[in-house]
């Protein structure tokens, strides 16, 4: 019977992701909105990451950044898109407990390089912009490799934190994880025993990756916008290519928020809806950063433009 269950040798290591719940007329409605997202951040993605490659004008560091988040972005969605998509077709929802938290790995920390890059912007920016003179000598790969490493290796820790504690649990009740991937979250509030370390931790993680990026990211537009003002006549290229990485933070940032606060906060909330949010949270700025990068970058527009040109010549 069910009181089996409760006995604490018993520990699950085969999981059910729910997904979505409805009809499954429902569930292959769902299918369509979710893969033509997909198709698009790939496609978008794919095609920001060709052209700042192929093309040596754009190899500079602010380039080559926007192509790294391109890479990210294009990365993110195939660690759980296709999985879900199967599971709203076919209805394959079993994910071993290994590999739920190998997808939990990999989705957090490529969530927490997201903000990083965005950092790293501000840097490249904040160089240029305040200290001109010696943007070169600071923005040079050895040099700037530093800051890389560093922060990937504590966003890596964090998140290997994480994960290990949560590989610690034993899950003796329900073995349905109630997403349609492995969040951190979802999977722990299944184990038996208290989860109060793995919270803590999860919020710590959460703090000293993305809110700390955050933070610094904030004080050096500050800085910047300071500068620029300062200098009586802005140029509009400075400025607009601040405004694009803001954009781009700030589109990040309301998914970030309202997907982190909808957990926390007791609420009346579907689990439908929760679902929603968070696959839109990792959805949306892959889709729609690419386009953000694309429209507002004059060189990367040209070149898209040149790319379709072409596309339409050809037979």
């Amino acid at each position: 019977g069910p009181t089996a269950f409760n006995t604490r040798n018993i520990s699950h290591t085969d999981f059910i992701l729910s997904g979505f719940s409805g009809s499954s007329e429902w569930k292959q409605l769902l299918f369509i909105p979710f893969f033509l997202l997909f198709v698009m951040s790939v496609t978008a993605n794919s095609m920001i990451i060709f052209i700042i490659l192929s093309h040596r004008a754009l190899h500079s560091p602010m380039y080559l950044l926007i192509c790294v988040m391109a890479f990210v972005d294009l990365v993110i969605p195939i660690f759980f898109v296709p999985n879900m998509l199967f599971n709203l077709l076919f209805n394959w929802n079993h994910i071993s407990l290994m590999g739920c938290l190998v997808q939990m790995f990999c989705i957090h920390f490529f969530q927490t390089v997201q903000t990083t890059i965005l950092l790293w912007m501000a840097l490249d920016r904040f160089y240029a912009i305040c200290t001109p003179l010696h943007y070169n000598e600071h923005m040079r790969f050895s040099a700037f490799l530093k800051f890389v490493i560093i922060l990937l290796l504590r966003n890596a820790v964090f998140i290997s934190a994480i994960v290990g504690l949560a590989r610690s649990l034993s899950y003796c009740q329900s073995n349905e994880i109630k997403h349609c991937f492995c969040e951190h979250m979802a999977l722990v509030t299944l184990a038996c025993g208290p989860i109060y370390v793995n919270s803590v931790v999860g919020l710590c993680a959460a703090f000293f990756t993305l809110a700390a990026d955050v933070l610094f990211i904030v004080f050096s537009y500050v800085r910047i916008f300071v500068s620029l003002f300062k200098s009586g006549r802005p140029s509009q290229k400075a400025l607009s290519t601040c405004i694009t990485h803001i954009i781009v933070m700030f589109v990040g940032l309301i998914f970030a928020l309202t997907s982190f606060l909808s957990y926390r906060i007791k609420n009346d909330m579907s689990s439908n809806s929760h679902m929603t949010i968070s696959t839109m949270y990792l959805l949306l700025p892959a889709c729609l950063n690419p386009i953000i990068y694309g429209i507002r970058t004059k060189e990367i527009r040209q070149q898209v433009i040149k790319v379709m040109k072409c596309g339409k010549k050809s037979p």
